[in-house]
């Protein structure tokens, strides 16, 4: 599972990038980490919050379900001047540990990137810094997929919350609304009091039923 870790260094700065030539995502202030741009996807690139899941397994997924879903992400390396690489990639799918972009280049196998991608353009993007870990070419009759895997390494400004938000969301807010109708929540006096019972008895649940609250996994 990625790690969380709040600094970051800035993102690339000013003018255009190289790869693509997208513009670069803009300096953060100092001590803070890179602001990626608002509105970076259409309405037409919104997933739905009841993701599809896509059947293509690797190890980028690890235990997690894959959203088949298309968004722009953004890939860097390097800082200002020695800045080596930046492109802007469409995913074939997304995970909470990892996503397949698709490509018509490749970058190494071990190579590490920096990464912003916005699930839904009115919400703050997912940052993280990113691994290659696979590459994959359509079959000479066109059939398969081209680009590469990438494995979350970490995440910054828990934009990971984000990501599970997506698997989750919906059977958090049923718990949730289940919960806070019960007597037991209605007779604890204070918000933190019934955040911390609400997560007990989330908890309690996962180990006392069989079924996986992120469903489907891609093992």
């Amino acid at each position: 599972m990625a790690t969380l870790k709040k600094p970051m260094p800035p993102s690339p700065r000013g003018g255009e990038g190289r790869g693509e030539g997208k513009p670069l995502p803009p300096a953060a202030p100092r001590g803070g980490s890179p602001v990626a741009p608002r509105g970076a996807s259409s309405p037409l690139d919104r997933p739905s919050r009841t993701p599809q899941l896509d059947p293509h397994d690797g190890p980028e997924h690890r235990q997690f379900p894959r959203a088949k879903m298309t968004v722009p992400f953004r890939l860097w390396r390097g800082e200002g001047d020695d800045l080596t690489f930046e492109a802007t990639l469409r995913s074939g799918n997304v995970s909470v540990s990892g996503a397949f972009l698709e490509s018509t280049f490749f970058l190494p196998v071990g190579t590490e990137v920096r990464t912003s991608f916005a699930l839904d353009p009115e919400e703050d993007p997912v940052l993280a810094r990113a691994q290659i870990i696979r590459t994959e070419s359509a079959g000479r009759d066109g059939k398969g997929r081209t680009g590469f895997a990438l494995r979350f390494v970490e995440f910054y400004e828990q934009s990971e919350v984000t990501l599970a938000r997506l698997f989750l969301g919906a059977r958090l807010k049923d718990f949730a609304q289940e919960y806070l109708a019960s007597k037991r929540a209605r007779s604890l006096t204070t918000e933190l009091d019934r955040c911390v019972d609400a997560l007990a008895a989330w908890e309690l649940q996962k180990v006392t039923t069989t079924a996986s609250p992120w469903g489907e996994s891609s093992d």
